[in-house]
């Protein structure tokens, strides 16, 4: 069963979908998914599959995407999107459906990274799973290194904020370029009717080039003490990222390995999909 859920975060209409099991849930899952991405994508695609394993399981609009409020729109912003995840939290716990139960975290792809971050500040959060999660690691050597990329950003942001005209580029294209993921791969999800949905927009507001580049999620696992699950491939976008982020680790924690095409049929693939939930619903009961 699927249900509108409405929640605020710093002040602007938040709006997602919760997923219920039947009967008593056993625990209350916050989902949040890839770079750009809204609930009827990848999240979603996860929630369902949790809420049929037994799990009340949220997936909901980041603000600045899809039917979420906020301004500028399409900007990718990780510190925003942890404070959504936290908000998103807070709701959860106050809501009768779900008030009371446990509380777990999963996040997909660049979520993973964001949700990482947001299970290392919020001690609500019993546990954790990243799936096909990309860990983002911002060195000196790799801000230096993209500095020019920052400084288009601030000057994107610059511009909105004296005159309130966003800069946009393409989230995706067929021949990359100028784009916020230049992933042929990407392309083939979000530019395609694979992925296509009404509520996505493909956009990606120049701004955000500021915020993602000296995003780190990766050495956040060293502040992860609650059981953490990572499931990735070696297809997957950087396995490399991924062993780093659980060797990091600060609690317990598992790995599971799984067989993929790339990165973006653990958005859609339903064979991926139930195995990634059979190893994440199988991981929780035992830890929440």
């Amino acid at each position: 069963m699927k249900e509108q859920f409405e929640f605020q975060s710093s002040g602007e209409r938040i709006r997602g979908h919760l997923f219920l099991p039947e009967g008593t849930p056993i625990a209350a899952l916050v989902l949040t998914g890839p770079l750009t991405s809204v609930k009827e994508q990848a999240s979603g695609a996860h929630a369902r599959a949790l809420a049929e394993r037994g799990f009340a399981a949220l997936a909901f609009d980041h603000r600045y995407f899809g039917e979420s409020g906020g301004q500028p729109r399409q900007f990718e912003n990780p510190r925003a999107k942890i404070a959504d995840i936290r908000a998103a939290l807070a709701a959860v716990q106050a809501t009768p459906r779900t008030r009371g139960l446990p509380l777990a975290a999963v996040g997909v792809c660049a979520g993973a990274g964001y949700m990482a971050a947001a299970v290392a500040e919020e001690p609500s959060f019993l546990a954790f799973a990243g799936i096909a999660g990309f860990y983002a690691e911002a060195t000196p050597d790799s801000i230096a290194a993209s500095q020019a990329r920052i400084e288009r950003g601030r000057g994107a942001e610059r511009k909105w904020r004296e005159t309130g005209i966003v800069e946009t580029i393409p989230a995706v294209a067929p021949d990359g370029g100028d784009v916020g993921m230049p992933l042929r791969e990407a392309y083939e999800f979000y530019g395609t009717a694979r992925g296509a949905v009404p509520n996505y927009v493909n956009a990606f507001a120049v701004q955000s080039f500021a915020y993602t580049t000296q995003f780190d999620a990766n050495s956040v696992s060293q502040s992860i003490k609650v059981p953490t699950l990572v499931v990735h491939s070696e297809n997957a976008l950087s396995p490399s990222l991924a062993r780093k982020f659980i060797g990091g680790l600060a609690g317990p924690h598992e790995e599971l390995w799984l067989s993929s095409v790339g990165q973006i049929d653990f958005y859609d693939d339903p064979q991926l999909i139930a195995r990634a939930a059979d190893a994440v619903a199988r991981f929780f009961r035992g830890k929440v």
